[in-house]
């Protein structure tokens, strides 16, 4: 194979070897890539917008030595952000004698497909469920049904998938199935640095910031889990990309005595894990914003930047008090120049902010859990799993001797950007927690915003649901708790 490297050229590892694409545009998702480049046609195009799964592929990364996986959606996922990285496809599983894997056997022997469409996607993810958890060991059925929660079927009522999680763990591997990390990582680190000048992903902060200044008519990626459908249902096309997910600096989460700070290349799933390490009431939360590949794909600097009104994260983030660091490269000193608002003062309109030209938002500050606080983040949507929220509402509060000392909510679905609901702030604080003052409350709530009818919901709807979460919340705080969804089980639905 040439060593020559085009100006547009991808390389990635797969079934251990490296793959080279020369001429790949900026704006071609790697579904195109798999089915049209390399005829990988079981990796199937069914939304569009990751919101099936049928398309799910695995890709593997070295983090400090050791591969980590991560199941994504391929149709709306850039190929050239997989540079340097494994893919795996459906066809990789199976071994080179034509044994299959037990993510595969397993979905034959608990009959687990039957029109078979989304049958590869599913498989995928229990690949990458089987390849984090070791084997396929101790897989319970709540654990699977959050990995295979972007996997979408009509035909099987997902009772036989779930069994085939649980039960993969105890098939034997054939030889030529499984994945041998060490040389993977190896050959991981023997792959050609990235030579796309049209796709720019710079591998420390600095650098992307200047990328930035010098390229500021760029289209600006993460895990373009919302930029992906730009491609794949506006057609819009990109001369050129800058790609945040590569700035190591970005790459981190930081613990600080007041305060955690989340890079903006941080996944949503491990930026949601540090959130819920800090206030484990909001696992159900978490796990209910999208599909896990979303969530492997997606990042939460991704997420508050796009600013769409009914963006889960962001109403959460407000009412946790939430900074956003802008920073950008000062030309004239040569440094980094930054500078810190608060999350909900980023926004001027619909999916509009203060953002320069050369800034990128890089850090979002979440401050620390408070002694005595309470709170809580409520999203209600037609399915409870896998879909965009029609209103969130989410509270933090502080009561002491039964007065509200400090409160602070944010909504999303009810205006133009997310937003915090000052006037029903004002009309709690200082106020005592009691009945009289939440139907008090509950009628500033509604008449402080004017949400719209759409396909999600009708403004009435909105309105009467967002005066409801307030009851909720109260009702909640004085023990009721079976009226929350999260008092069931997957073991007590089996």
């Amino acid at each position: 194979m040439s060593t020559e490297i085009s100006a547009q050229t991808l390389s990635f590892l797969r079934r251990g070897q490296s793959v080279t694409l020369r001429n790949v545009a900026p704006d071609r998702t790697l579904l195109e890539v798999l089915r049209e480049d390399l005829a990988c046609t079981g990796t199937k195009e069914g939304c569009g917008e990751g919101d099936c799964g049928a398309c799910t592929v695995v890709l593997g990364e070295a983090v400090d030595g050791q591969l980590q996986y991560k199941a994504i959606n391929s149709c709306i996922r850039l190929a050239h952000s997989v540079q340097g990285m494994a893919v795996w496809t459906t066809e990789d599983l199976v071994s080179p004698e034509g044994e299959l894997h037990p993510a595969q056997e397993a979905m034959v022997q608990c009959h687990g497909s039957q029109c078979g469409f989304c049958t590869p996607g599913f498989v995928m993810s229990l690949f990458g469920m089987y390849q984090n958890s070791g084997g396929g060991k101790g897989i319970d059925r709540s654990q699977a049904a959050v990995a295979l929660s972007g996997n979408l079927c009509r035909c099987t009522g997902y009772r036989p998938i779930l069994d085939a999680a649980q039960q993969m763990g105890s098939l034997p591997l054939p030889a030529g199935c499984g994945v041998n990390e060490t040389a993977t990582v190896a050959a991981l680190k023997k792959l050609a640095a990235p030579q796309a000048e049209n796709y720019l992903r710079p591998t420390t902060l600095a650098s992307l910031l200047q990328a930035r200044s010098a390229n500021p008519q760029a289209q600006v990626v993460a895990g373009t889990t919302d930029v992906g459908l730009w491609v794949t249902k506006m057609h819009k096309r990109f001369a050129q990309v800058l790609d945040v997910t590569a700035a190591e600096e970005l790459r981190r989460v930081e613990t600080y005595p007041h305060h955690i700070a989340i890079g903006a290349a941080v996944s949503l799933h491990e930026a949601y894990a540090a959130l819920v390490n800090e206030r484990p009431q909001l696992k159900t939360f978490a796990q209910r914003f999208a599909g896990l590949p979303v969530r492997n794909s997606g990042t939460l600097g991704g997420n508050v930047a796009n600013g769409s009104p009914i963006g889960d994260s962001m109403p959460l983030l407000i009412a946790l008090g939430a900074s956003v660091v802008l920073m950008r490269w000062d030309v004239k000193r040569q440094q980094i120049a930054h500078r810190e608002l608060r999350l909900e003062d980023l926004y001027t309109g619909y999916r509009t902010n203060v953002m320069k030209a050369d800034e990128l938002l890089c850090w979002i500050k979440v401050p620390r859990p408070v002694a005595d606080e309470t709170m809580k983040v409520y999203k209600i949507s037609k399915r409870f799993d896998d879909d965009i929220s029609a209103v969130c509402l989410a509270i933090r509060m502080t009561v002491e001797d039964g007065t509200v000392k400090a409160v602070s909510i944010g909504a999303g679905g009810v205006a133009a950007t997310p937003v915090r609901a000052h006037q029903t702030e004002a009309a709690l604080l200082g106020q005592a927690w009691s009945a009289d003052t939440v139907l008090a409350a509950i009628a500033t709530l509604r008449g402080e915003f004017k949400p719209i009818s759409d396909m999600r919901a009708s403004a009435a709807y909105r309105h009467t649901v967002l005066g409801n979460l307030l009851q909720r919340f109260w009702l909640e705080s004085q023990g009721l708790q079976a009226i929350n969804l999260e008092s069931v089980s997957m073991e007590a639905l089996a």
